[in-house]
């Protein structure tokens, strides 16, 4: 997923995670020469964290819903 902030700033390959019975967000990382990864960007404090989750995941859940209501649509179309 991407994320733009106030259409002046936007972070792309953002992942969202299942795990533990929870979505969460993984920030865009960079393999380093010893083979570890170090994110690229990550938000400061657990308050911007939680936002950034919370926004993510709620888009994250809208386009799956939007998914599903234009299947739906073309299924009933292709019964017609």
């Amino acid at each position: 997923m991407s994320v733009t902030f106030d259409g002046q700033l936007a972070v792309h390959d953002i992942k969202v995670i299942y795990a533990r019975e929870k979505y969460f967000i993984v920030m865009p990382s960079r393999k380093n020469p010893d083979g570890t990864y170090r994110d690229i960007v990550h938000p400061i404090n657990s308050q911007v964290r939680a936002s950034l989750e919370k926004a993510v995941i709620d888009a994250f859940y809208e386009s799956l819903e939007n998914a599903e209501t234009e299947m739906d649509e073309e299924t009933a179309f292709e019964e017609l």
